[in-house]
């Protein structure tokens, strides 16, 4: 077994705070057809990148069905602007209409294998991870993407499809894990195609 989820694995539980003062698990979702989980943080310029398309994701695919919520397991000691003070600020400043939450101990980034910011994991309506990887291919630079592997999953999940695409390596910076050197990976993870 690999280090991230495979696909048709459960989605595992988590107990997380949002930046909006609610706590936020699995169960917030239970009426959603599709979940699409974001493992991001602030001070990345490939979550950067990506920001205004993840929020039209959201704004496009929410009245059909889709829930949405972004992750943020990065360390702080030497990456202070990923602090959940720092969250706030940035959700705050971008209008996110999902909610944002902090995995402070990483024991969710760890879960679900998250390998860089930004990964996404899209499930079923029963929970079971359809795809996972990159947005698009290219995350850092809006407007110069010309795959949408994302959106065509979400899309197969919602219409009850099996996606074309079920994975595809994410793009982006590593997760910041605590006590280690900022590029370390854990020893498990490795690419996903």
């Amino acid at each position: 077994m690999g280090f991230t989820l495979e696909i048709g694995s459960p989605a595992p539980d988590f107990e997380l705070p949002g930046v909006d003062g609610k706590t936020y698990s699995l169960s917030n979702f239970a009426e959603a057809r599709a979940l699409l989980i974001v493992f991001a943080c602030n001070h990345c310029p490939f979550v950067i990148g990506s920001e205004e398309r993840m929020k039209a994701i959201y704004e496009d695919y929410f009245p059909k069905g889709l829930a949405m919520i972004e992750i943020n397991s990065n360390e702080t000691d030497n990456h202070p602007t990923d602090s959940f003070e720092h969250m706030i600020e940035r959700a705050k400043e971008k209008g996110f209409k999902f909610p944002y939450v902090r995995d402070e101990i990483q024991d969710v980034a760890r879960a679900y294998g998250a390998l860089r910011t930004p990964h996404f994991f899209l499930f079923d309506a029963d929970r079971r991870l359809r795809y996972t990887g990159r947005m698009d291919d290219n995350p850092r630079n809006p407007g110069s993407e010309t795959t949408r592997e994302l959106c065509d999953a979400i899309e197969a999940v919602l219409a009850g499809r099996r996606p074309a695409v079920e994975k595809t390596n994410p793009i982006g910076c590593n997760v910041k894990w605590k006590n280690r050197d900022p590029h370390w990976m854990p020893p498990e993870a490795c690419d996903l195609v």
